[in-house]
């Protein structure tokens, strides 16, 4: 675990740290004060590299960081903080990002729970909008970026009501081949992560990957409590609750929509944002089929007319027995 730096250092002569902000496996956020510009407070994102890495493949690791931070500041989008600047101290890189003040949504969804009550659908509703807007806008990038870490806890929503993306540890961009390429390392949050993404940064994520998350996110946001993790409903298709069942208060259509976007395989989501943000909202029909009642004959389903989907169904077989014997061990 990374020490973190402490309140007073000031990095690159121009920011200086007030508190750590967040903690990971790789590096912590940090609030500090931009001394050039008085009264200015951004958000620190910090990647430390294993330093028992050879100098060359730190160089390349750094190289890569480089170019990939350029990308993502080049972004500008009402749903996403800025990135003002990037650079390097030692075997550690750093994003500065603007600060976003307000809760985030998982300590929303804590104090709404705590209170004995739902979210109300109309706002989650609201607030899905401007993510979709959001992540429309970094698909659609060229090449596409994929975030790939959507979760309650990396969504703020401002004092006056705007919802903000605040979190770049596991973006990707898409390289013209598809060939997807870390932007900021990282470990996802398993409950929001499809299965696709167990395998790691040698398996492809595309749009939908982020759509599994998207999905994921709002059903804990509008029942008070978060999915089961996909390599457990891999193992056991019946242990998803419909929402509905938890939050009789759910319209039928956004169940549907929340369902729709948390299969299992991706070809069974919706292709893009725009078509999953029309679900949500009634602009296009739904599928009738969904996976909660009858999970098991979907997976036989699957497999009997899609055959070019045996190789990934048998991928996340592997990657789940892996997994089974490393906990057996």
């Amino acid at each position: 675990m990374p020490v973190p730096l402490k309140t007073g250092e000031v990095l690159r002569g121009r920011y200086k740290i007030i508190s750590t902000i967040g903690q990971g496996g790789m590096g912590c956020i940090y609030l500090a004060d931009d001394t050039r510009l008085e009264g200015r407070q951004c958000a620190l994102k910090e990647v430390e590299h294993d330093r028992s890495l050879p100098p060359d493949l730190l160089q390349e690791a750094r190289d890569q960081f480089f170019r990939e931070a350029t990308i993502l500041a080049r972004l500008d989008h009402p749903n996403l903080p800025k990135v003002s600047d990037f650079f390097s101290t030692g075997v550690r890189d750093y994003l500065v990002m603007d600060f976003v003040p307000g809760n985030d949504l998982r300590s929303l969804i804590i104090e709404t729970r705590q209170k004995g009550h739902y979210l109300q659908e109309v706002e989650v509703l609201n607030w899905a909008a401007q993510l979709a807007d959001a992540l429309e806008y970094l698909h659609s990038q060229n090449p596409p970026i994929i975030h790939r870490d959507i979760k309650p806890s990396n969504l703020k929503v401002t004092p006056s009501g705007v919802l903000k993306l605040v979190d770049f540890g596991l973006v990707k961009v898409m390289a013209p081949d598809e060939v997807t390429i870390t932007v900021l390392q990282g470990q996802g949050t398993a409950l929001y992560t499809p299965i696709e993404q167990y395998g790691g940064d040698s398996t492809h994520t595309d749009a939908r990957s982020d759509i599994y998350a998207f999905g994921a996110t709002m059903y804990h946001l509008l029942t008070n409590q978060p999915p089961p993790e996909a390599r457990t409903r891999f193992l056991n298709p019946e242990s998803l609750i419909a929402p509905r069942q938890i939050n009789p208060q759910l319209s039928p259509r956004v169940e549907r929509a929340i369902l729709w976007a948390m299969n299992l395989h991706p070809d069974d989501r919706p292709e893009n944002i725009d078509q999953f943000r029309k679900s949500l909202f009634g602009d296009i029909p739904l599928p009738v089929r969904t996976f909660v009642k009858n999970g098991a004959e979907t997976t036989r389903e699957l497999l009997r007319t899609k055959p070019d989907n045996f190789l990934l169904w048998g991928v996340m077989g592997i990657t789940i027995l892996t997994l089974l014997l490393t906990i057996l061990r």
